[in-house]
């Protein structure tokens, strides 16, 4: 077991937390009530504030034999920061500055601890753009990197991946490794880089990232376009992307989930025709493109059965529009076991929510359904009652048997983590399973960071 004073003697006194009073809240993140799972009783926080630090704690680890759950904002929903075993909490929340925002290279070096509140801040401070935007600005930039963040911009933007150019990483047997940098092209030998990237922490301790950046755009338009069925919303996604009209984002929503949303922020929603909306976010290089498009996006749905549109303009009127729709998980929090993450090819999607509709209906239950439409990735909500009635993983391997059959996968951004380990193996081969257990025994031989997660 793990000496605290040898890693007070690393950190010092003030960036141990052996206290469980104290460290409550590192002992857990946003996975789902029907989720979550129990802490190890016997953990200590550590909170290093370099990398040099990381490289003595985990070099430490190796010799006496104890796990490290790198942990950054606690903002997953997979259980992957929760430490199972007794071990070590190592805290990246330290490493917290933004070591150069570069207009010349349009590149920011940003250590791991920096939130995505921070590093929007630093970065459009000067004029730029870092255009993945996950969700939670309280998530930190290592946990965006290792877990691979996704969120409602991938339609036009991609993932956070398409933008880590460069990495600082501690090895799981302590080296501290340098990978890629401020380049555009770089064809030097294997991609280690991108292994680190959605590794999920059992690979290496990111402590440092170099990201791409961009102009920023002209301020973007949203658009709540209503529907009186949900076909109707699903066939008009394909056709706004064939219109040559790339949005930033395209989101489907139930109106009465958005109703309800709204009435638990003491709030309204703004629209009140249609059973079902799409919410398409269009940016443009100036005021009369962003028009055009809207226009463009506005026609294509209304030949496809859209009943109206609201277009909101001012930035007040699309943050309240956008808080709503972001929000919408903590409306049912208390009643939920878990929210899935499937993903399918975009032109599925219709199909995959035909398929949860109908087991809903087998089941007797009611199952929520938000999508992030253009991308093929959404979010089918089990409710807490299925686990009581035992039928929460039956109903949720038949939504993934399906998702697989339509050329999916069983998570498109949130990750595997410890809750999706059991299902892993539904849609990755048993070769690929074991060429993943072969590079994590080549990266970490001791098992010493993030066991039982992400793999299985």
């Amino acid at each position: 077991m793990f000496d605290v004073a040898k890693l007070k003697a690393i950190v010092g006194d003030d960036w141990v937390i052996a206290d469980r009073a104290q460290m409550e809240r590192y002992l857990i993140d946003e996975t789902y009530t029907g989720l979550v799972m129990k802490p190890a009783d016997n953990v200590v926080v550590v909170k290093p504030g370099n990398a040099e630090e990381i490289s003595r704690i985990v070099k430490l680890a190796n010799e006496e034999g104890f796990p490290i759950y790198p942990r950054g904002g606690g903002t997953g929903v997979c259980a992957g920061a929760i430490p199972t075993r007794d071990g070590v909490v190592l805290s990246l929340e330290r490493l917290d500055k933004i070591v150069e925002v570069d207009r010349e290279n349009l590149m920011v070096v940003a250590e791991a601890g920096v939130t995505l509140g921070h590093l929007l801040e630093a970065v459009e401070s000067e004029g730029l753009l870092f255009p993945p935007h996950p969700g939670d600005e309280g998530a930190q930039v290592g946990g965006l990197v290792a877990c691979n963040a996704g969120g409602t911009r991938a339609v036009k933007y991609g993932v956070v991946r398409n933008y880590v150019k460069g990495l600082e990483v501690v090895l799981p047997t302590g080296e501290v490794v340098t990978m890629g940098g401020k380049l555009l092209k770089n064809n030097t030998g294997l991609d280690l880089m991108h292994l680190l990237i959605d590794s999920e922490g059992i690979l290496g301790i990111i402590t440092r990232a170099v990201l791409r950046l961009y102009p920023r755009f002209a301020g973007p338009a949203t658009l709540v376009i209503s529907f009186e069925d949900r076909h109707s919303a699903i066939r008009s996604v394909p056709r706004i992307l064939q219109s040559g009209v790339i949005p930033m984002a395209i989101e489907y929503v139930d109106r009465d989930l958005m109703e309800d949303t709204a009435r638990y922020l003491g709030t309204t929603w703004p629209v009140t025709k249609g059973k079902t909306h799409l919410i398409v976010i269009v940016t443009g290089t100036n005021e009369d493109d962003v028009y055009e498009q809207c226009q463009a996006v506005a026609e294509v749905c209304e030949a496809n059965g859209a009943v109206d549109t609201l277009m909101a303009e001012n930035r007040e009127e699309q943050a309240h529009i956008l808080h709503i729709r972001s929000e919408e998980s903590m409306t049912y929090k208390a009643q939920l076991a878990e929210i899935l993450d499937v993903t399918v090819p975009p032109a599925a999607v219709g199909d995959m929510m035909d398929e949860v509709e109908k087991l809903a209906a087998e089941y007797a239950t009611r199952i929520p359904m938000v999508a992030h439409a253009g991308d093929g990735n959404f979010h089918p909500h089990l409710m807490l009652e299925l686990k009581e009635r035992g039928l929460d993983r039956e109903v949720k391997r038949r939504i993934y048997a399906k998702a697989v059959e339509l050329g999916g996968v069983i998570s498109g951004e949130h990750g595997i983590g410890k809750t999706r380990l059991g299902e892993i193996d539904m849609c990755v081969d048993a070769k690929s399973l074991e060429l993943m257990r072969g590079l994590k025994n080549l990266f970490d031989p001791n098992n010493i960071l993030s066991p039982d997660s992400a793999i299985k």
